[in-house]
């Protein structure tokens, strides 16, 4: 049976959060432990009370991509759920706050997206992030940069996201796109035999990304043919017409860089209806085993690979694991989701809440600069989930808070590490 989230976390309130203090005055009692060069107390920023931090969200709730939108929201509120039931997090300038999150709808559309952010700066968020989406983080990319509000541990593998000098206040979470590409391209280049490789592309940052490292990894590999290539939009309601025509190249390998889900469905659904089964490369957002491949009849092809950088919660180990067994308990408890969450984003979500919380450990200042000091400057860090030799280092001009991702080959039921192709 579903449960109800509880309050402990709030999503609907709306009341906007005043700065508590003006630059370069005293505040009584403390709060911050920085000060200014006239020695007074560092400004409050909006968002952070004594006793709380507002975060916001904005991601696909509803539309193509609600499953892994919802998980975006879903494994930060069974994160933050738990540690406000525990009392709330010990901050660097010795106050312990509840962590309060504000969720928005934005149904892939990056206009609704840039109007949530603008809500958010009415609502009095003090950071926002943990979103789903290449083209709707990037509507509201200038926007926060301008308002000066944290846009961080998004889930985009976009690369501008991860350029401290054209995005200050940004950071990525998940491996960019381009690092995706290029593992499966080495992993494929590494195997002697002749290959064939049809790509189909999302027609923007995301799919231009993929394919990218793609060609970079086997620019040098003899035995590789790209032998057709076509792209499609986000907003397509089909995409069997492309199938129909990559399947008729003879191409034995599909690269399949695609963010939506039915359309990854119906893809792998109309290459076996074409009597097309060649093996395929799927991101790690769209490869979930349950969600996508079982429904698609993923076990008919030779083999279907991602990449990884975090434990998958279909996995009998991650479910007998003491700390899966409380990550599964939290999500029962905290939000809606019934039963094991079919995409990974829930995990990595866990992941993204969990570093936020080793740099609010470390914040000395209630500010979104102290914020953002101590959130890059993260390194070695092994976050709850993350596959062994992936960790959160968020030192790295250029880099993502996750830069080592591993290719692995889907098996029927679940995903296991590729160490060749074939």
């Amino acid at each position: 049976m579903r449960k109800t989230a509880k309050g402990v976390v709030s999503i609907v309130a709306m009341t906007s959060i005043v700065a508590l203090a003006l630059a370069g005055c005293s505040r009584e009692g403390g709060g911050g432990s920085g000060g200014d060069a006239s020695g007074g107390a560092a400004a409050t920023s909006p968002g952070i009370t004594d006793t709380s931090i507002t975060l916001g969200i904005t991601t696909p709730l509803t539309g193509a991509t609600a499953g892994p939108g919802n998980c975006t929201v879903d494994g930060a509120k069974a994160y933050f759920g738990v540690k406000n039931a525990e009392g709330g997090i010990e901050f660097g300038d010795g106050k312990t706050r509840t962590v309060e999150l504000k969720t928005y709808d934005d149904g892939y559309d990056p206009q609704k997206a840039l109007a949530n952010f603008q809500q958010m700066v009415s609502d009095g968020v003090f950071a926002a992030g943990l979103g789903l989406g290449t083209p709707t983080n990037r509507a509201w990319r200038e926007a926060a940069i301008d308002e000066g509000v944290p846009q961080v541990l998004v889930m985009t593998g976009d690369p501008l996201f991860s350029d401290r000098a054209e995005s200050p206040e940004q950071l990525g979470l998940v491996p960019i796109y381009q690092q995706e590409g290029g593992a499966f391209g080495e992993l494929l280049a590494s195997d002697s035999t002749e290959h064939k490789v049809a790509i189909l592309s999302q027609n923007d940052d995301y799919g231009k990304g993929y394919v990218e490292g793609f060609k970079e990894a086997i620019s040098g590999a003899s035995n590789i043919t790209i032998v057709k290539e076509l792209t499609y939009e986000a907003t397509d309601a089909s995409v069997d017409a492309q199938i129909t025509e990559l399947a008729s190249s003879g191409a034995d390998v599909f690269f399949n860089a695609m963010s939506i889900t039915p359309l990854v469905i119906s893809s792998l659904q109309k290459a076996q209806a074409l009597s097309w089964l060649p093996s395929w490369f799927l991101p790690s957002n769209t490869s979930s085993p349950t969600a996508i491949l079982e429904p698609g009849g993923g076990a008919a092809f030779p083999g279907i690979y991602s990449v990884a950088f975090a434990q998958s919660p279909q996995s009998p180990a991650f479910q007998e694991s003491d700390e899966g067994k409380a990550f599964l308990d939290a999500i029962a408890e905290y939000t809606t989701q019934d039963g094991v969450p079919a995409f990974p984003h829930c995990v990595w979500s866990w992941i993204g809440a969990a570093t936020l919380d080793q740099a609010f450990q470390k914040m000395e200042e209630p500010t979104r600069e102290s914020f953002m000091t101590a959130l890059e400057g993260i390194t070695d860090y092994s976050a709850p989930f993350m596959l062994e030799g992936s960790v959160i280092d968020t030192t790295q001009d250029g880099k993502p808070a996750v830069s080592q991702v591993q290719v692995q080959k889907y098996n029927g039921k679940g995903y296991a590490t590729a160490e060749t192709f074939g």
